[in-house]
């Protein structure tokens, strides 16, 4: 595969964690698309994406934020309706290391474009904790487009639709509109919502190399009205509000002020059946997908782990744990905390990159968990 098409496929995944519908169709068109016009060019790269994987009005403003932060600020692009784009301008790579030569004859170059955004690639895979300061400031771009939907349910309204039951009431309103003369027949189906999502974020000092970033990934699914966010360490916290701020640096700030036991210990299982008494039982768990956050080191008892963790299993409709410490060469769940729970999580799942973070995101929204890259149940062993 070309490393420009390596660039835009990973494009393509960033849009997906930002709840634009990019399937394989749309993704086949925008690559054609680019061959067809000049990937080297950021605006035909904009147009031709814009044109091909967006399907709806929303998808709109994900795009705008998706590209910015995947291959750089340079503008907005967005022009009046039936205005032609202007002439592209050239993307220069920042950065260029010194002593960079012009390519010689039958050499493939990467176009700017892609190389800007083979950049971006390789840090979706980059374990956070190595970041250094500019690479972090990318993250948080890509981790402002997020969007973190819970798996979908049926409900018992019904919407309108072209296939399913017939509806009456409405097949009825249409004939009496008629006259009484023969009409087609009017049919509904089973709407269905999003569930909850509940987030419980470690905040403990053993995840403070994570702990930015997936609060800025918690901070990004809030934007979603059925999220709900708490920080664990030594307390318990709810900052739901907090991250209701639109700006990620005040909704951070104000997270800041709110949480009182930053790099503490780690009480997980009492902590967890605070939860569950305060909140869990009340309905917030109650048919909830909830994603535990932490590395599953435990100070506390893990017996009281593991049964708090079977409480919470028999009322939520789906368990996700993400460990950032998952991903490492020869990781197995050996730590007490995380071997108690582990029995009662649905996904086991990494966290410690852009990357794991998106597929964290389609799990939540229902994916599959795939066998021996994320992990099911039992997963690594346990």
């Amino acid at each position: 595969m070309l490393a420009a098409d390596a660039a835009f496929l990973g494009f393509a995944r960033a849009l997906r964690a930002a709840g634009v519908d990019a399937g394989a169709e749309r993704l086949h068109s925008f690559l054609r698309a680019v061959d067809t016009l000049r990937p080297g060019m950021r605006s035909d790269v904009y147009w031709a994406g814009r044109l091909t994987l967006c399907g709806s009005r929303d998808d709109l403003e994900r795009y705008e934020r998706v590209f910015a932060a995947y291959f750089g600020s340079g503008g907005s692009f967005v022009r009046p309706r039936h205005t032609p784009p202007p002439p592209g301008l050239r993307l220069v790579v920042r950065d260029a290391p010194p002593g960079t030569r012009t390519p010689r004859h039958g050499e493939q170059q990467v176009p700017p474009a892609a190389a800007l955004a083979s950049s971006t690639e390789v840090l979706r895979h980059r374990d956070v904790a190595a970041l250094d300061e500019a690479e972090r400031a990318q993250l948080r771009r890509l981790l402002a487009a997020f969007t973190l939907p819970g798996q979908a349910r049926r409900t018992a309204r019904r919407r309108p639709a072209r296939r399913g039951d017939v509806d009456p009431q409405r097949t009825v309103r249409e004939m009496l509109r008629r006259g009484g003369e023969p009409a087609r027949l009017r049919r509904h189906e089973r709407a269905e919502r999003p569930r909850r999502v509940v987030l419980l974020v470690d905040v403990s000092g053993s995840m403070a190399p994570y702990a930015d970033a997936l609060l800025r990934f918690a901070h990004a699914a809030a934007r979603g009205q059925r999220t709900e966010v708490f920080t664990i360490g030594t307390r318990l916290t709810r900052v739901t509000r907090e991250l209701s701020h639109r700006d990620p640096d005040l909704a951070m700030a104000a997270v800041a002020g709110a949480v009182p036991d930053w790099r503490g210990g780690t009480r997980l299982g009492e902590l967890l059946r605070e939860f569950l008494n305060r909140w869990g039982q009340r309905g917030m768990a109650r048919g909830a997908v909830v994603v535990v956050l932490s590395d599953g080191w435990e100070r506390g008892d893990p017996e009281l782990l593991a049964a708090q963790m079977r409480r919470l299993h028999r009322l939520a409709h789906r368990v996700i744990w993400a460990n950032p410490r998952k991903a490492r060469p020869g990781y197995a769940p050996l730590a007490a905390g995380m071997a108690a729970a582990l029995p009662s999580v649905d996904a086991f799942v990494e966290g410690h990159s852009l990357a794991a973070l998106e597929r964290l995101a389609a799990v939540v929204r229902g994916a599959p968990v795939e066998t021996g890259v994320l992990g099911g149940k039992g997963a690594d062993g346990a």
